[in-house]
């Protein structure tokens, strides 16, 4: 089916004017081509990415439709701002991902809680404690050494 670049900027205009029945039209105009790049995107990520060009498209599109003060040049503006929208998809992707990895989605557990969820402190524990406690490092004139 051939498209002519004005065909959709045209629809583009509409439906920034607010022509509802637009984007209905747009919408199989430009799926096959958000889908090529979104392909394009995912070919150069690692084998098993859980994220499937499909999904991408889709979450793509979902951004793309709530930009609502976007003034369309024309259609390689459009497929310009839905490349560069799936370029930041991927790249929270990655960040999440990476966050988790490293831990970031631990749970954060202070030192109380962490000896009372032990059913037995650690000897380690009970001998920082009795260290410190016999040092008193931890008490003011300590610190205020440190202090401007």
């Amino acid at each position: 089916m051939g498209i002519s670049p004005g065909e959709v900027t045209n629809l583009l205009v509409q439906l920034k004017n607010g022509n509802r029945d637009a984007q209905e039209r747009l919408i199989p105009l430009v799926y096959a081509e958000l889908r090529r790049v979104a392909g394009h995107y995912m070919r150069g990520e690692q084998p098993g990415h859980t994220l499937q060009a499909t999904a991408l498209v889709h979450e793509a599109y979902l951004r793309l439709a709530g930009q609502k003060d976007i003034s369309w040049q024309n259609r390689a503006h459009f497929f310009g701002v839905a490349a560069n929208i799936m370029r930041r998809i991927l790249v929270d992707h990655a960040r999440t991902k990476q966050a988790k990895k490293r831990g970031g989605s631990d749970q954060k557990v202070s030192f109380d809680e962490a000896v009372l969820v032990q059913p037995e402190p650690p000897q380690q524990f009970l001998a920082l404690d009795e260290a410190l406690e016999r040092e008193k490092w931890c008490q003011e004139p300590f610190f205020a050494a440190f202090l401007p």
